[in-house]
């Protein structure tokens, strides 16, 4: 997605490992939520949902460890889910900031 219409923008940023992730809720006119974000390459980061979630990549690559299974990469256009209460990892790759939509539930 290139765009949403019809959201509401939390504007306090969601700061993650000293700034290495950071992003925005949305809050959709159909109740739904969602975070636009970036995380900065370099270092894995952990992650724990409490919902489900699709994240899906805008911009760049990453890997992604998913309860603890294989590495995965994805890149533009892709995504991958997760399931409610579950750690997962990812790494921003190729020396790039990712950047992409999480959305929950």
């Amino acid at each position: 997605m290139k765009q949403f219409d019809q959201v509401s923008v939390v504007t306090k940023a969601n700061v993650y490992f000293d700034g290495k992730c950071v992003s925005h809720t949305l809050l959709c006119a159909d109740g739904s939520r969602k975070s636009v974000g970036v995380i900065m390459p370099g270092t894995s980061l952990t992650f724990n949902t409490g919902v489900a979630e699709k994240m899906e990549i805008v911009e760049g690559r990453c890997r992604a460890n998913i309860a603890n299974s294989q590495w995965q990469t994805f890149g533009a256009s892709e995504h991958f889910n997760v399931a409610a209460n579950t750690i997962f990892e990812i790494e921003a790759i190729d020396n790039a900031p990712l950047h992409y939509i999480c959305h929950f539930g």
